[in-house]
């Protein structure tokens, strides 16, 4: 089933190019999706776990574009392809925000989104879209299936989705490992237009993020207004700017003023 949110970004792909105003043609990023599965969303879920969809508040639409927007700018502006989203804790809606920040930065003609599940500990962005997932990033950690097997395109153009499929034991050291590693350099390799995000476990639970931020061009921390301890979000950002110096900002999620973002 895809929703009207869907189909209006499917029409909006079908050309090519654009022109804009002053008649200069804008070339836009296509994407054939030959080997890739497609799946279908359904708008109920996607709505009962705040994803965004036609029917979402435009306040909470325009929250993620702004979000969208300034990481778009500070990535492209220093060359960055990979970008890291944590919390301290667990239920802060670190992956809420990255599932919606792939979405709405897939709306931009200019590149693509590949949307990894790299938290080994608890993965949750299937459950987040509704997909149905029997293999997915510990398999291909494992040896068990190649990764094109793996990723979905849940027809949302220039979107993918490379997902998790249940917890791993020893998780930091998967995340280290050569075949992971080698991973993320493919990603960035193959299209340089693409923004690569990766969810993360939270900060404060492991050494996940601690071993695995170094890899990555730069970092997101969100945090939850009302949920999320101060003290617990300072030590977060100084434990992922020892390990990452480029903490690009924070999210204050459920706001009163709307995912606000902080950069630093």
């Amino acid at each position: 089933m895809v929703d009207s949110f869907t189909k209006a970004v499917q029409l909006a792909q079908q050309e090519k190019r654009r022109t804009t105003g002053s008649g200069r043609a804008l070339v836009t990023t296509e994407i054939t999706y030959t080997q890739t599965r497609t799946v279908g969303l359904y708008p109920g879920w996607l709505r009962q776990n705040r994803v965004l969809t036609a029917e979402s508040p435009e306040e909470a639409v325009q929250a993620y574009k702004v979000l969208r927007t300034q990481v778009h700018q500070r990535m492209r502006a220093n060359g960055w392809r990979t970008l890291g989203i944590t919390s301290p804790r667990r239920g802060e809606g670190k992956t809420v925000t990255a599932v919606n920040l792939a979405i709405s930065l897939a709306m931009e003609p200019s590149h693509t989104v590949l949307l990894v599940d790299a938290d080994l500990r608890q993965p949750s962005v299937h459950t987040y879209l509704g997909l149905e997932v029997e293999n997915g990033l510990r398999e291909y950690l494992l040896g068990a299936m190649p990764v094109e097997q793996i990723l979905v395109h849940p027809m949302i153009r220039r979107m993918v989705v490379l997902p998790g499929s249940g917890p791993v034991p020893s998780s930091s050291e998967l995340l280290v490992s050569p075949v992971m590693l080698s991973l993320v350099q493919e990603l960035k390799r193959r299209y340089p237009s693409r923004h690569v995000i990766f969810d993360l476990p939270p900060v404060l639970g492991g050494d996940d993020v601690l071993a695995f931020a170094p890899y990555l061009d730069a970092m997101l921390i969100v945090a939850q207004e009302g949920k999320t301890n101060r003290d617990e979000l300072a030590r977060a950002a100084e434990l992922i700017q020892s390990a990452n110096h480029n903490l690009i900002g924070t999210v204050l999620n459920r706001s009163a003023e709307h995912n606000r973002y902080e950069a630093y």
